[in-house]
């Protein structure tokens, strides 16, 4: 047996259930299908708060200025306007780049010392670059911000080119309030490591997109419609999801790494769904999808809950929105930015730096090397 084998080091696969940081910031509680945002639950904060009084709620305590609702949505204005001038000179080389490789591109250019806070420029840049890319793909020009519009309003107008209708920018609010922070997943992990050597939290943010990036992760949505693509019409419903789970596939949308029963994050979303569901679009379709689904994953996998996840949804949410489908990631990145910045302040306020063990389970020099 190795040295390292004695030690006292478990090691954990997936480092399920392992505690790698306390925070004030959210809780998921799988069990009960609960998230809990510095100490609001998600239904008392989607569909009831802006983004930026989310985010100030995130921010609280780890900024010195004001977090006052009014004055994020100023200071984000002007970021935004800041991140405008800075896309510039980076977007002709966003050319043959996937969305969020260009998006990854761009932030990566973006200093972590600026005459911009960071945590504003970071929070800023993602939907400033994001549309710019989206149109960019299309052929299209950017569209400059407007400093005196909110996140989600500005976003959307500068994906599109016109304002978009007072439903489409509540819907897309809460989205984003939606995905903001989900404890200690993959992206805020890797953002708080990168964040706990001081690097940066542009630098930060870098890494918590490249981890989103990862089709585990934050590259769900999009497979979501490609199914309900494949299945095409309600008579091919059943028939499709059985072949599909026959063939060892996996349907997309259901089922959660931490979640054991629904994803609260999935209900919230419905209700956005339904309400965006009376125009010309097929959210019905999906939602007779997912009643199949459920049903046939409790006959096939009885022994395991697998419920309806947040990315279904979301690529019900994002295509009624309109929005392009290689967008969906760039776009779950403008809400979890939120997320990836207080994890980052908070980590920099602890003021050590993550740096966990593993355990060696490889050869041991020969003795005769050692001689």
């Amino acid at each position: 047996m190795s040295p390292a084998a004695k030690g006292p080091v478990v090691a954990v696969s997936g480092l399920d259930d392992v505690i790698a940081a306390e925070t004030v910031l959210s809780h998921v509680d799988g069990a009960a299908g609960r998230l809990i945002v510095r100490g609001h639950d998600l239904e008392q904060l989607a569909g009831k708060r802006s983004f930026e009084a989310v985010l100030g709620l995130l921010w609280q305590g780890f900024v010195s200025e004001s977090v006052d609702e009014a004055d994020i949505r100023a200071r984000l204005g002007q970021a935004r306007v800041a991140a405008f001038a800075a896309a510039a000179p980076v977007m002709p080389a966003v050319d043959g780049l996937s969305a969020v490789e260009a998006l990854r591109l761009m932030l990566s250019a973006l200093p972590d010392a600026a005459t911009v806070p960071a945590h504003h420029l970071a929070v800023a840049a993602v939907p400033v670059f994001a549309a710019a890319i989206a149109r960019r793909h299309r052929g299209l020009a950017p569209v400059a911000p407007d400093a005196g519009r909110g996140q989600a309003d500005d976003m959307l107008r500068m994906i599109r080119g016109v304002s978009a209708p007072d439903a489409h920018v509540r819907a897309l609010e809460t989205y984003l309030v939606t995905v903001a922070d989900h404890g200690l997943n993959a992206s805020t992990f890797a953002a708080r490591v990168i964040g706990s050597t001081r690097a940066g939290l542009v630098s930060a943010v870098v890494g918590g997109l490249c981890a989103l990036k990862g089709p585990l992760h934050g590259g769900a949505p999009g497979p979501v419609l490609d199914m309900l693509d494949a299945i095409g019409n309600p008579a091919n419903i059943r028939p499709w999801l059985e072949q599909a789970l026959a063939g060892g596939e996996r349907l997309m949308g259901f089922g959660h790494r931490i979640y054991r029963v629904r994803d609260p994050r999935a209900d919230v979303l419905k209700a956005v769904a339904g309400e965006l569901g009376r125009g010309d679009n097929r959210i019905g379709f999906a939602e007779a999808v997912e009643a199949a689904a459920l049903d046939i994953l409790r006959e096939r996998k009885a022994g395991r809950t697998l419920d309806t996840n947040v990315e279904f949804y979301t690529a019900l949410v994002l295509e009624a929105l309109e929005l392009p489908r290689e967008s969906f990631t760039n776009v779950f990145a403008a809400g979890r930015v939120a997320g990836w910045t207080a994890h980052v302040l908070e980590q920099e306020k602890s003021g050590r730096m993550i740096r966990p063990q593993s355990r060696y389970v490889g050869p041991m020099p020969d003795q005769r090397d050692a001689a």
